[in-house]
């Protein structure tokens, strides 16, 4: 659901933030790399098996000030940022990311590209669902493609996905976590015969971790 309280935001220098920690990058191109997340609230999407459902009402989550994340994010050792959620793109990310930038960090976001990207963003790891598809115009942008995989049909739609992103796009394949022991096998053989596909696992949950 959209937030339909965006002018509370003041352009943006508030943002609903649901948490903010350093932890280890747990998915995707990044997994192992130390990285201080910064969580949002709302969703425009709502996966039935999203393991992030607390996330999804912004009204839950009082808007922050963006100099008191900043201030947080930059007194840690990380010297790479992730902004999630929810979708953090249904907000104005600009006075947030340029605050970190100004500091050195990079920035990577997870999104499932329903809204355009805004901020300055040096990673985008797009994460598609069928229920609300990505927009075109994040899909020719997405640095990361991580589809999420609970039955085989799920291969079809990370197929079509991938004909829309760029060349050089990394491509991965995630087991839904409720489905991992089921669905994995699937997933390995289908890398195996499609090679540009890589295998990504919630390695965070294994090594019990946030």
């Amino acid at each position: 659901m959209k937030n339909n309280n965006i002018e509370l935001l003041d352009g943006g220098r508030l943002l609903p933030l649901v948490e903010d920690f350093y932890t280890i990058q747990g998915e995707g191109y990044h997994t192992g790399k130390p990285a201080y997340f910064i969580r949002l609230g709302g969703c425009d999407v709502g996966c039935r098996w999203c393991d992030a459902k607390v996330t999804w009402n912004p009204a839950h989550f009082p808007p922050v000030p963006v100099e008191e994340i900043i201030s947080r994010a930059i007194a840690c050792e990380a010297q790479s940022i992730v902004i999630t959620g929810g979708e953090p793109t249904l907000y104005p990310l600009e006075h947030l990311t340029s605050g970190l930038k100004a500091a050195g960090l990079k920035i990577f976001i997870e999104t499932s590209g329903t809204n355009p990207i805004n901020g300055q963003i040096d990673w985008i790891c797009l994460s598609p669902k069928k229920q609300q598809p990505p927009l075109a115009e994040v899909l020719k942008v997405a640095d990361e493609l991580k589809v999420i995989v609970e039955s085989e049909a799920d291969l079809i739609w990370a197929e079509q996905n991938a004909s829309q992103a760029p060349d050089d796009c990394m491509l991965y394949l995630q087991p839904e976590w409720s489905r991992y022991e089921q669905i994995i096998p699937v997933i390995v053989e289908y890398a195996k015969r499609n090679p540009k596909w890589n295998v990504s696992l919630q390695s965070h949950k294994f090594m019990h971790i946030p």
